[in-house]
């Protein structure tokens, strides 16, 4: 005999169903203060639960990617952000709205066309969407090409050299070592290297 509890009718009518958005709701790319992005979107979420909008702005994205950075010898996960000074905001754009995103504080200004803001697709958020999906982290190089490096790891610790070429996606660099009077390329980890 089956004994789980089922959910009397009063209990489902009073669940509130999530909104879908309208067919008429478009995504707008807002511009923020660069390094304010996350805080205008908490303060954005604020505002539409305080103003009731639920109905009139339904999703706000802060593209970011995880990346690996090394500091002070250390590798670091971070959320980089994808573009910097930017999110997108799902919305039905009325004047209601328009005014609750374009006064939410940190928020500069909706980018278009004079003070019409302009639409972006729906292809263009998808590609932006899986691009923050990717799965494997980018170690983000503090160094360029022909720079000057000294390395402080490994067997060639200590050694002075120049930058030759940088792999990102792996976090290697191949650094030419001046060895008995001839440069010899060399790969290493990013934390194997220092700037000068």
């Amino acid at each position: 005999m089956d004994t789980q509890p089922t959910a009397s009718l009063s209990e489902v009518l009073a669940t509130p169903a999530p909104i879908v958005p309208p067919a008429n709701s478009k995504w707008y790319v807002v511009h923020t203060y660069s390094g304010h992005e996350n805080k205008v979107a908490t303060n954005l979420r604020q505002r539409i639960e305080t103003m009731k909008l639920e109905a009139k702005i339904f999703d706000i994205i802060v593209p970011t990617r995880n990346t690996v950075v090394v500091r002070h010898g250390k590798k670091e996960d971070i959320k980089e952000k994808i573009f910097p000074g930017y999110i997108i905001v799902r919305m039905v754009l009325d004047d209601e709205s328009w005014l609750a995103v374009r006064t939410t504080q940190g928020v500069t200004a909706f980018v278009g066309a004079g003070n019409k803001p302009t639409a972006i697709s729906e292809k263009e958020v998808e590609t932006i969407k899986k691009f923050m999906a990717l799965e494997a982290p980018k170690y983000k190089a503090a160094f360029s090409v022909g720079e000057a490096v000294k390395i402080i790891d490994g067997p060639f610790a200590d050694f002075l050299g120049s930058i030759d070429t940088i792999d990102e996606a792996k976090g290697k660099v191949k650094v030419l070592v001046s060895i008995f009077g001839r440069e010899t390329p060399v790969e290493l980890d990013f934390l194997q290297v220092a700037k000068l």
